[in-house]
């Protein structure tokens, strides 16, 4: 899709979903989402760059704004008050990602005392650890988009209180491991299994985080290196491979990363890209065999293969950082450009078919990741 048309998509998509959301105009009760938002700002940041318009910027710093004060603080229907961490108004105003943030669920948690409904606990509230990496790289990109190093001391801040939550040292084992999804105070794991994903994103999250606390060079930002370590270690022998076009999508903005650290900040990371593309093109593999993109509509959740069109468009931009130089590398991103049509087939048909049942059940998220696919310049940047 040419980038003017693009552009202009994205724009509408970005404005409905602030008025949708209680973002512009402001509503008294906006309904804030951990994943959408980290998406939306994003989005915001690169439609300011785009079009010169400031007020994309107010909107990405508003939002921040807005998913502290809501997703920081215990829901209404909760008999705890006030921000998650414990802290006083005015501390926890300073520090406002220190007791983690809620995911948004419209359903409260479960009790410890509960039975387990594996169904019902999708829709129930707590913190999911690949959400908060989200935002994580979302505090991140503001901070470095207007050069104000207090987004990043959040986004670091937020690192140390997951890392310590959701990751354990299991009897006799020498190693940690991690939970899913914890509670809403994170003293209780309410999905004690771990995430395929979550620790590839941890690392290289934090490396992100750290990188920038670096380029800054304030003593106010945590350094990260306890946690670097124990999520490598963590990493070690996973495998990455999935079929879900979401989850490829995902590994591949890590792998996009991961080129970055590679070439811009001269990180020793060649065999953990390759590995993570390997798994990748794998999964590519498992996912076209099936011909998903031929299902009715109706089958179709757009959300999830609009991650993998994000996840595509990263390889495109970080094409270019690789020649016969590093034969391993550029074998295999040259293998996954063939996959380039598929990401911008996903991409055209969503564009097309905004009205369908399937778009509407999950509009917002889907409108977000939408606009990301559309203009990702923003999103995959470290």
């Amino acid at each position: 899709m040419k980038d003017e048309k693009a552009l202009g998509i994205a724009e509408e998509i970005m404005m409905e979903f602030a008025a949708f959301t209680g973002l512009e105009p402001v509503d008294d009760n906006p309904q804030r989402y951990l994943w959408t938002d980290a998406f939306a700002v994003c989005n915001y940041l690169q439609l300011s760059k785009q079009t010169g318009d400031k007020k994309y910027i107010d909107l990405a710093i508003r939002l921040v704004d807005q998913v502290h004060h809501v997703l920081g603080k215990h829901r209404e229907d909760n008999n705890r008050t006030g921000w998650i961490s414990g802290l006083k108004d005015q501390e926890a105003e300073i520090h406002p990602t220190v007791g983690g943030l809620r995911i948004g669920k419209k359903i409260n948690e479960r009790k410890p005392s509960e039975p387990v409904d594996q169904r019902l606990e999708w829709e129930q509230d707590g913190q999911y650890y690949h959400y908060l990496t989200k935002w994580m790289h979302a505090l991140n990109r503001v901070g470095k988009v207007i050069e104000n190093p207090i987004y990043i001391r959040w986004a670091a801040e937020l690192a140390k209180t997951a890392h310590n939550a959701f990751t354990y040292l299991p009897a006799n084992r020498e190693r940690k491991m991690m939970h899913w999804k914890m509670s809403i105070d994170l003293s209780y794991p309410l999905v004690p299994s771990i995430g395929q994903h979550d620790p590839l994103d941890g690392f290289v999250t934090y490396n992100e985080l750290q990188i920038s606390a670096k380029e800054f060079n304030l003593s106010r930002i945590p350094l990260l290196g306890r946690e670097i370590s124990e999520m490598n270690d963590i990493c070690r022998g996973m495998n990455w491979t999935t079929n879900d076009p979401l989850g490829i999508g995902g590994i591949l903005f890590d792998a996009t990363r991961v080129a970055q650290f590679i070439v811009n900040e001269n990180m020793d990371y060649s065999y953990l890209l390759e590995s993570i593309l390997d798994s990748a093109s794998a999964g590519l593999g498992l996912f076209i065999s099936s011909s998903p993109l031929k299902f009715p509509p109706d089958y179709r959740l757009a959300f999830r293969e609009l991650g993998l069109s994000i996840g595509l468009k990263g390889i495109k931009s970080i094409e270019k950082f690789f020649n016969e130089s590093n034969p391993p590398l550029y074998e295999i991103i040259s293998s996954l450009t063939n996959y380039f049509s598929v990401g911008d087939a996903i991409e055209e048909f969503w564009v097309q078919n905004r009205r369908l049942v399937s778009w509407r059940e999950h509009r917002e998220i889907n409108m977000v990741m939408l606009a990301t696919s559309l203009i990702p310049d923003s999103f995959l940047l470290i």
